[in-house]
């Protein structure tokens, strides 16, 4: 059944104080924004900046490049030719990792959220033979074995093993926790960067939206080239869920720019909500959503390809990005479809600036589900914290309401754009705003 208790169209109202009262129309999440509680500073006071060392910049965490060696073996890079173009490949032994270096990894996660044994042990899943393969020949190089074997002994060190107890495992042993990890079916996507060029200290980090939009539109490609890769290599995955966490606050383990992308058999309850309401109204993402926005002048930019807004109903201040698509899966988007998105998101993320906290959601049709949908994605500033009045009520307090979102944004895009640092946007007003302009509808499954 529907949601008994949607305030169909009023998901924004506007209280005489200046309290606005938000209603999400998919998940039918309340949020307030109180007029006095948004004067807060939105970023956490930052620590005194450290001087950084020349050599610190590649080598100041795990992801960073002078530590591919700490890493799981990787499965697929993205590396720029000497011309200046763009080129995805695998390679073979480590003797390839800096020829040239890689501007973005794939690489399995080394505390993966489902495990090999969880496919293996519910599934009887395999690895494929083609990951197979490459692993095989990955380990057949002394060097590779070797790293596979360090960096199979120090998760084990992580978990709580003793010194002893890994001494105690033999490199047979070793290598095939490796080779479980390798095939989890949970990759990061780790960028080269952890701080922005010629960076003196670190607090310049280097955020996705301090990539340039080339750069951007390569993270995203190779983004979801490897979800439908993931969707290959386990045939019983229903889902692949993708997110970035940016700054420890949003869940970042680390902060050094990467995006996950995590297998799983399941919907989820979000996804289950959604088909429920496609079914009623298979054009629910225009109406409540993008037309919604439009009407109430939360539109912050546009192009060809897609169209961002302020988003209504959200725990934490989100921007939403939609696909104006007919495909419904990422990596079923045209090049050019891509890199609409791309811009669409980079912006936004320049627009946020390095310093917020943020999530990146991506959301788009289930592989098994049958209905359409559109490609969204949702950045999300990781702002406060919720508490005990959030728990309580399910009512969830946001700082910014999303005319003051949007109002915020959009100053700093025209800014950005003035400076070449954004791809080419239609902002604010210049944005065309027609009716129904997502494609989904109507597309076949």
């Amino acid at each position: 059944m529907l949601f008994p208790y949607r305030r169909e169209p009023e998901y924004i109202t506007t209280m005489r104080d200046g309290t606005v009262k938000q209603l999400n129309p998919f998940t039918g999440t309340e949020v307030w924004t109180v007029a006095e509680r948004g004067k807060r500073p939105l970023a956490a006071p930052a620590p005194d900046p450290v001087p950084l060392e020349p050599a610190e910049r590649e080598d100041y965490c795990v992801f960073c490049t002078a530590r591919y060696p700490q890493t799981p073996p990787e499965k697929s890079r993205v590396i720029r030719r000497p011309d200046g173009s763009w080129e995805t490949k695998t390679i073979s032994t480590p003797a390839d990792w800096y020829s040239p270096v890689a501007e973005f990894r794939r690489i399995p996660n080394l505390f993966e959220i489902l495990s090999y044994d969880y496919w293996h042990d519910n599934y009887a899943y395999e690895l494929p033979q083609t990951l197979r393969e490459q692993q095989a020949a990955y380990l057949s190089d002394p060097a590779g074995r070797a790293q596979a074997i360090s960096v199979a002994a120090s998760k084990l060190r992580a978990l709580g093993k003793t010194e002893a107890e890994v001494a105690a495992l033999g490199a047979v042993e070793l290598l095939a926790l490796a080779t479980s990890f390798c095939g989890s079916c949970h990759d990061v996507i780790v960028a080269r960067r952890h701080f922005t060029d010629g960076a003196t200290d670190n607090s310049q980090l280097a955020s996705a939206g301090t990539l340039t939009p080339d750069e951007h539109a390569q993270f995203i490609s190779f983004t979801a080239e490897s979800a439908r890769n993931l969707y290959e290599q386990n045939r019983y995955a229903r889902y692949v869920v993708v997110f970035q966490n940016w700054l420890r606050p949003a869940g970042a383990s680390m902060d050094h720019l990467h995006k996950q992308l995590v297998a799983i058999d399941e919907w989820g309850q979000q996804h289950s909500q959604a088909m429920h309401l496609l079914r009623a109204n298979p054009n629910i993402f225009n109406e409540a959503a993008v037309n919604y926005a439009s009407y109430q002048n939360l539109v912050i930019a546009e192009n060809d390809y897609g169209i961002a807004f302020a988003g209504f109903g959200h725990r934490y201040p989100s921007v939403e990005i939609f696909s104006k698509s007919r495909s419904c899966d990422p990596w079923e988007h045209s090049a050019e479809e891509l890199r609409g998105m791309s811009d669409l998101i980079h912006a936004i993320h320049a627009a946020s600036g390095p310093e917020i906290s943020s999530n990146e959601e991506w959301h788009y049709r289930p592989i098994d589900a049958d209905m359409p949908q559109p490609w969204r994605v949702l950045v999300k500033w990781r702002i406060s914290t919720l508490a005990g009045f959030e728990g309580a009520t399910r009512i969830y307090l946001n700082t910014i309401d999303p005319l003051s979102l949007r109002d915020r944004v959009v100053s700093n895009l025209f800014s950005l754009r003035s400076a070449g640092k954004i791809g080419e946007l239609r902002i604010a007003t210049e944005c065309e705003c027609r009716p129904n302009p997502l494609r989904y509808v109507g597309n076949t499954v």
